[in-house]
Formats: structure tokens, C-alpha cells, sequence
């Protein structure tokens, strides 16, 4: 291939259907940019995120994949621009204060994640949402989005057989693009999605070991039995992590934001070190449910329950008693509060977001990369266009496709989910009482209210209790993770990815 001239590229990148392509991701994404300019990322599918300056037209062109498993935050100040995959590493130039972006916050005391996937919680710090590309030029900054999932598009078969052998190929080719080593760990519930992974990893002649965290006494829970049935079918290894032992708030949470599960960090973190300990990649069945798990068409009962709900949210002036009354006229949080929330299966999905960065290098800090197969855009958009009944009703083409590759028990398993709230039950053991007695930052009192804020021992749902553990986690956030030191030279910041590729 010829060079490229005045082109550098600082890439985090993974890319999918290269066959025999030569060369390193960060230098096929550049030869693409040659090629196509910035229609490149239209023939781009993977993981990445990547920023290339082009100093023949004096401009970064920059973009990140279809549904954001690589994190990248920017900043623009004094028509300074900056860039990296770990938001802390932003915080290190002087410029970036320390600022809180009192939405972001509010956002997260509220449905525990920021609704807005261009902000991050800090006011001096942004987000390229996904499956969107952002260029700059002359002092300004342009983003636009470059990727949807297709609605209108429509796939038809003349014979059934054909839905599901085109599905195994694609996801057949989505695991192994996403497993290039020998060995891969899988986070393996006894559900059907991850077990169908191992299985397709298994049947690539990989070396797989599935691991998955099990209540054993707190809670009911039968995921030790089905995993267990799924990995001796498979002829895999398995490693439980018994959940029963940890208290709300275990471990580290050295977070750059607060974190969407911060109350049950510590298995979350421990089962990542496990799977790091096996191996450098690991798998996860996310998000199987948001394009293989089409509701049913509700019945009579379920339409008058959501009309209830919804008569009940458009009645309700306050989501929460305990929110300060400045803070929530200052952010009008009200009204975000009653805002319909974004489509499961769209890429605006502000959990996927916040799930793909904790799940990142940068947040884990562990030699690990997760992956994701089901979140491959070849798939979802054939899953997008096939006819929802039958095949996306109840996981259908999945459970066709995995027959015979794994036990009937597990095939045939419906969705379930946890019996019972393990942070509920932890409450109800007693074990919150040093949470209700921790020391409190002084910031936090500029969002909550904390003579209102009921305790722990006396909430009594989910929901409700979730809110209160969110003050908790915010307030260790404040706490612990906001200082930093500040560089003293005004160097931009650029670490995006670990492979800067510069061919003049």
C-alpha cells in the first residue's frame, strides 16, 4: 500500500471483518480515511475510537463505534482540544477544572446513570456519543451521527431454515472476531445467551472457562445450577464466585464516574479479575435481550397497569422528597424525570454506555478486554430486519440455533430474573448500618437534602431503596475520587488508545 501523506492517527481499535487484510487496525482505519474521507467510518464495523489529524486540511477527524464500547472524552477549552480514552487522564491538564456538571449528577441520584451521552460529570469534560463521528476545524467542533440501526430495511426468506443458518454465521463470525487468543473467559450465567457464546467459542476449538457470580443463601438463585449443567455439557470449566459473602460496597470503587452498580462494585470487580487471571479477553451475552427478546403484545391487564403508571408519573411533582429544592429548580430534574425513556435496542441507550466504559480498561485497570458479541452491527442489523414473530419472540432464533449444542434444561430455560433484590436483603441483614453512619462530603449537601433522606432499614422496594444507595454512592465518589495532580506543562493530552500510527 502506498503511504499516506500528513496523516496521523492515535486509534483504540478493534476491528471486525478484516479477512485478509494486512496491517494494524489504527493503519487500515487510516487507509479507509484516504480512501473514503469521512464516509471511512461507514465502512468500519468493530470496536474503536479514534482521532486523526489531517495537516492537509488542519483539522482532527474523529469517531467513535456504532454502539460506544470504546470510551472517548474530549475537552475544548480556550480552543484548546484534547482527547483520550480515560476521562482521568483529561483531569491531569490544568485547564479542566473540577466542576461538577450538576445534570450529570442529578441524572445519576435519579435513574442512576447520565441520560445525556455527550456530558460526563464533569462540566469541562464531553463524551462523543456513539455511533458518531466529531470533527475540528477553525476553532469549532461539528459532530453528526453516521450510524442507526435500520428499520425499514426488510429480510425475507422462502425457507425458515435460512433465518437461523445466516444467524449462526453471524454470530459464529462475531465470536471469532472477537477471540484471537487461545483462550477466552466467559461471564456465564446459566442463561441462554452467554452459554450459547461458550458454546460457539467452544466449537472454535478455544479453550474456554465460563465464570459466574452465584448467591448460594441470600437470595434464591439458580444460576450454579444451570451454569453448572451448561459447562459440564460443553466439556468447559467453570468458577463460581459466591456473592453471599460481600456487604454493600465492597472493594474499590475508583470510578471516573459514579458507577451505574457502585453498591455491588466488589463482585463486579472480582469476577473481572478472575476472568484477567485466565485470560486477556473476555466475552459477555450482553445485550442478547435488546434484539433477540421482542415483547409479547400486552393483554388487557398489562395496557390498564402502564395507563395506572403513567396517570400516576404526570400527577407526581417531585420524583424524590430527599432532592434539594435549589438543585432540582436549578437542573430541572422534574421534567427530566418524566421524559419517556430511550429504546432498550437503541444506541442512545444511556446504560449501554455506562455498562461499555465500566467494563473498559481505563475504569477495570486490569489487562483485560471485554467484549461483546451480540453487539456486533452485522448481527444486530440483520436481527433489525427479519420478521419479529417468531424469530425474535422469546430468544426463537437463538434457541433454534443453539439445538443440540447445549442441554434441553437450559435451552428451554425462560428468562428469569433474580427472585429477590441481594441489595434489598442485605439491608434487611442489618450489614448498611456503618453506610448510614459514613462521613459525608460537603458537596453532597448542595444536591440532597440529607434530613429528609429516609434510612436504609426502612425502605422497602427496590427502587426506592436503589435511590437512597445511590446518595451513598455519590457521596463515596466525592469522597474518594475527584482529587487529582495536576499537570504542570500545558501538553495536549491524546491517549486515546495505545496505538499512535503516523505515516508522512
Amino acid at each position: 500500500m502506498k503511504p499516506v501523506a500528513d496523516l496521523t492517527i492515535t486509534a483504540n481499535a478493534r476491528l471486525d471483518g478484516r479477512d485478509d487484510l494486512n496491517g494494524s487496525d489504527a493503519e487500515l482505519i487510516l487507509r479507509a480515511y484516504e480512501k473514503w474521507g469521512d464516509d471511512c467510518v461507514k465502512h468500519l464495523i468493530g470496536d474503536f475510537a479514534f482521532a486523526i489529524w489531517d495537516e492537509r486540511k488542519q483539522r482532527y477527524f474523529c469517531a467513535r463505534d456504532h454502539f460506544g464500547v470504546k470510551p472517548f472524552y474530549f475537552t475544548h477549552i480556550d480552543n484548546d482540544f484534547a482527547f483520550s480514552s480515560n476521562l482521568n487522564e483529561l483531569r491531569l491538564n490544568p485547564r479542566v477544572s473540577n466542576t461538577l456538571n450538576e445534570i450529570a449528577v442529578g441524572d445519576y441520584l435519579l435513574f442512576g446513570v447520565n441520560q445525556d451521552l455527550s456530558t460526563t460529570i464533569f462540566k469541562d469534560i464531553q463524551r462523543l456519543k456513539p455511533g458518531h463521528t466529531l470533527t475540528v476545524a477553525n476553532g469549532s467542533i461539528t459532530v453528526k451521527p453516521y450510524w442507526t440501526p435500520e428499520t425499514s430495511k426488510e429480510v425475507r426468506f422462502r425457507n425458515p431454515a435460512s433465518y437461523v443458518e445466516r444467524f449462526s454465521e453471524l454470530l459464529s463470525r462475531a465470536v471469532k472476531d472477537r477471540v484471537t487468543t487461545d483462550r477466552v473467559a466467559i461471564s456465564m450465567s446459566g442463561g441462554l445467551d452467554s452459554t450459547s457464546l461458550a458454546a460457539v467459542a467452544r466449537a472454535q476449538k478455544k479453550d474456554v472457562h465460563g465464570f459466574a457470580v452465584v448467591y448460594d443463601s441470600l437470595i434464591p438463585d439458580e444460576e450454579r445450577h444451570y451454569s453448572t449443567l451448561a459447562a459440564e455439557h460443553l466439556g468447559i470449566s467453570i468458577t463460581h464466585l459466591s456473592a453471599d459473602k460481600y456487604s454493600l460496597f465492597d472493594g474499590e470503587m475508583d470510578q471516573p464516574e459514579p458507577f451505574l452498580i457502585s453498591p455491588l462494585t466488589g463482585q463486579f470487580n472480582d469476577l473481572l479479575r478472575l476472568c484477567a487471571e485466565f485470560s486477556p479477553v473476555a466475552l459477555t451475552g450482553y445485550d442478547g435481550d435488546a434484539f433477540m427478546n421482542v415483547p409479547r403484545p400486552p393483554g388487557v391487564k398489562t395496557r390498564m397497569k402502564r395507563l395506572i403508571g403513567k396517570k400516576r408519573a404526570a400527577t407526581e411533582s417531585r420524583p424524590y422528597s430527599w432532592l434539594d429544592e435549589s438543585f432540582v429548580k436549578r437542573t430541572d430534574l422534574v421534567e427530566r424525570w418524566r421524559r419517556p425513556s430511550v429504546n432498550q435496542a437503541s444506541p442512545a441507550n444511556p446504560i449501554w454506555t455506562a455498562l461499555f466504559e465500566g467494563y473498559d480498561p481505563s475504569s477495570t485497570k486490569l489487562n483485560l478486554e471485554v467484549r461483546h458479541p451480540f453487539m456486533d452491527v452485522r448481527l444486530v442489523e440483520f436481527l433489525s430486519s427479519i420478521p419479529a414473530r417468531p424469530w425474535r419472540v422469546n430468544k426463537h432464533i437463538l434457541r433454534v440455533a443453539m439445538r443440540d449444542k447445549l442441554p434441553s434444561s437450559v435451552l428451554n430455560r425462560r428468562k428469569t430474573p433474580l427472585a429477590s433484590d441481594p441489595a434489598l436483603q442485605l439491608v434487611r441483614r442489618g450489614s448498611v448500618r456503618c453506610v448510614d453512619s459514613c462521613e459525608v462530603s460537603p458537596q453532597l449537601r448542595a444536591f440532597v437534602n440529607l434530613n429528609r433522606r429516609r434510612s436504609l432499614a426502612d425502605e422497602e422496594t427496590s427502587d426506592a431503596l436503589w435511590a437512597n444507595l445511590r446518595i451513598f454512592a455519590l457521596n463515596y465518589w466525592l469522597t474518594n475520587s475527584q482529587p487529582v495532580v495536576r499537570r504542570t506543562s500545558q501538553t495536549q493530552v491524546n491517549t486515546v488508545a495505545a496505538t499512535k500510527t503516523s505515516i508522512a
